[in-house]
C-alpha cells in the first residue's frame, strides 16, 4: 500500500501485481485494492483455499481491511479496483459497504454478477448504486486466469 497512482489503468496493473501474489499460492489469481482519495488504503487476493474460506474472495478481504482503516463498515466514496468481475456474494458486499465506484478487469461469462450474467450493479431492488466500469487491461487479467487453468489442467 502507499501507492498514488493517478490511472485506473495503473489502479488495475496494482491488482495484477496482487493477483499474482494469490497465484503464488495456489489461489485463483484475483487481485483487488481499494482506493479512497487518489490513495490505496487496503488490497486482498483470493484466498479461499489456503484460509480454508469460501468467501476469502479477493474483493472481500480488501472490504474487511479498508473497514478497519476507516473504522467504519460503510466505505463512502471509494473505488475498489479487482481484476476479474466480482460475483453475486462480492457484488451484496459492495453495495452493504456503499463502494462508490467500481473498476473490473476482466468479464466473467460464466459468473459475473456486475452486467455478464446478473446485473447487481444496475438493479432496482439494491438501495445502493455503484458506479462501475469493466474492461480495463481485460486482455491481461483474462490471459493471468485463462494461464493458470490452463497449467492446472
Amino acid at each position: 500500500m502507499g501507492v498514488t497512482p493517478t490511472s485506473d489503468e495503473a489502479w488495475m496493473r496494482y491488482a495484477i501485481r496482487l493477483a499474482q501474489r494469490a497465484e503464488q499460492k495456489g489461489e485463483v489469481p484475483v487481485g483487488a485494492l481499494i482506493v479512497k482519495n487518489d490513495t490505496c488504503i487496503a488490497e486482498g487476493w483470493n484466498a479461499s483455499i489456503t484460509r480454508h474460506d469460501p468467501s476469502a474472495h479477493a474483493e472481500i478481504i480488501a472490504l474487511r481491511e479498508a473497514g478497519k482503516v476507516l473504522g467504519n463498515y460503510r466505505l463512502v466514496n471509494t473505488t475498489l479496483y479487482v481484476t476479474l468481475e466480482p460475483c453475486v456474494m462480492c457484488m451484496g458486499a459492495l453495495s452493504q459497504a456503499r463502494i462508490k465506484r467500481l473498476v473490473f478487469g476482466a468479464f466473467d461469462p460464466k459468473r459475473g454478477a456486475v452486467c455478464s450474467v446478473l446485473g447487481l450493479a444496475d438493479t432496482g431492488f439494491l438501495n445502493h448504486r455503484i458506479q462501475w466500469e469493466g474492461g480495463i487491461l481485460a486482455s491481461e487479467c483474462s490471459t493471468l486466469l485463462k494461464d493458470f487453468f490452463r497449467a492446472r489442467r
